[in-house]
């Protein structure tokens, strides 16, 4: 069975910086795809990063460019994204996903996701 938990939510003030992570089981991590997404209260769930399977592909969402860096560990099963100079239009439940594909050449399905963790960025 596949699970995905996240950690490394909490508050922050604007400007600071925050490293969420992403440990997965019962997968082989090593060949999968992750990505990162959010959802903001009202709004719908946005794509912010995803990585290839063996880290040397990474793609971002616009308005994360140049802030936020994604990150994998195979050997420890995790994906990181460290998130510095954060606004408060970043606050919102980041989750990880996974998909068996590897690349993401080909735009991933991502059959698997985690619960989430909350980001709040105080102005």
């Amino acid at each position: 069975q596949v699970q995905l938990v996240e950690s490394g939510g909490g508050l922050v003030q604007a400007g600071g910086s925050l490293r969420v992570s992403c440990a997965a089981s019962g997968v082989s991590f090593r060949t999968y795809a992750m990505g990162w997404f959010r959802q903001a209260p009202g709004k719908e769930r946005e794509f912010v990063a995803t990585i290839n399977w063996s880290g040397a592909t990474t793609n971002y969402a616009d308005f994360v460019k140049g802030r936020f860096t994604i990150s994998r560990d195979n050997a420890k099963k995790t994906v990181n994204l460290q998130m510095n100079s954060l606004k408060p239009e970043d606050t919102a439940i980041y989750s990880c996903a996974a998909d068996p594909q590897g690349t993401i050449i080909k735009p991933p399905t991502w059959p698997y996701w985690g619960q989430g963790t909350q980001v709040t960025v105080s102005s």
